[in-house]
Parts: C-alpha cells; structure tokens; sequence
C-alpha cells in the first residue's frame, strides 16, 4: 500500500471538509454578504468545483489499481446497495426544496426565507439526515476497488462529522421541536432498523 498516495487522497478530502465548514459558518457568510442572493449559488459552484477536483485527482493517484477479486454474490449486494443509496436520494429530494437548495430559489426570490421550516414527513420520519444515509448507501456500494474504498472512507468521516456539525445549526435554528426529533429519530440508520418506531403520517 502506497501510504503517501493515500494521505494525499485523505488531505484532498480534508480540504474539501474544511472549505464547507469555512463557508457555511455565519462569520464567513456576513464577510461575503456582498454576494447577497448569489450566495447560495455561489458556494454551491465552488464546492462543486471543489469535490470534483477530489475525485479527479483520487482517481488519477488510485485509478490503476485493479477492482478488488470479490464473489459475484458480494458485488451484487454492494450494488444493490448503491442502486437503493440512489434511489432514496431520488426519493429524499421530493421532500427538500431543491431550489433554495441550489441557490436559484433566492435569485428568484430575494425576500425568501433561507431555511425551510422543520420537515419531519416522507424519509425524515424514517432518519434526519435522508441525504447523508443515501450517500452512505452509494460509497460503500461503490467500494469496489482500492480508489472505491478510499473514497467511502473519507465520504463517510465528512458526512458524518458534516452531520453532527449541521445537528448544531438545526438545534439552534429549530429550538426544542428538532431536540425532541433527535431523541426520536437516528441521524443515518432507518428507526425500525434500530428497533425504534418512525414517525407517524402527517
């Protein structure tokens, strides 16, 4: 194993971490106000631009190395996998405003609200953070190869560790009602897999 190759690839995933903790904190967001409604769509074409970078240049240090010799039963499942990761994304994303998600909705709408209020029906009754558990899903379905594996390991140390930093904005933004949620609901693995009851229908 080429540890030099890896620490490489792990540092490129740091800095990519680094970069939306940097940009999506209140401090940096009041320095760069000047964006104003382009905000939002700026730094979503910057972090774009960011993790496609990483990727590229993880496949350039680890693409050679050949697919892991696994059992065809073994590939099938970790497909599978992906392909749910995929469609639960799908899935997860009628229930999200894409738009303000993107930052096209605030160009329309410069007096929209930045936050969409508390969302607690379709996968969010199930686990509170849909996109990061489908993410999940997709990298270590896709960790077929030593590039395939890297790349779940630090995807899943940032969503992970990008989760718990996001809880702290959701409790400041939604107060006790997303408190009482957390103590309900697990932030990556559906409920009734844990043995806890999702939440009812709205």
């Amino acid at each position: 194993m080429d540890w030099d190759t890896h620490a490489l690839y792990a540092a490129l995933w740091a800095s990519f971490g680094l970069g939306h903790s940097v940009f999506s904190n209140q401090g940096m967001k009041r320095r760069l106000r000047g964006l104003g409604r382009w905000y939002r769509l700026a730094y979503n074409a910057v972090a774009t631009l960011h993790i496609s970078i990483v990727f590229a240049v993880g496949l350039w240090l680890l693409g050679d190395a050949p697919p892991f010799d696994l059992p065809w039963t073994i590939r099938v499942v970790m497909l599978g996998a992906a392909g749910l990761g995929v469609w639960m994304m799908v899935w997860s994303s009628q229930y999200y405003d894409m738009g303000r998600l993107a930052g096209t909705r605030q160009i329309r709408e410069p007096e929209a609200p930045e936050d969409e209020p508390l969302r607690l029906d379709g996968p969010h009754r199930y686990v509170r953070h849909p996109f990061y558990a489908a993410g999940l899903l997709i990298v270590w379905g896709l960790a077929l190869s030593p590039f395939g594996l890297a790349t779940a390991l630090w995807a899943s140390i940032y969503l992970i560790v990008g989760g718990k930093i996001e809880e702290r904005r959701l409790l400041r933004l939604y107060g006790e009602a997303y408190a009482d949620y957390r103590r309900r609901i697990p932030g990556f693995i559906p409920a009734p897999l844990l043995g806890r009851r999702p939440l009812p229908e709205a």
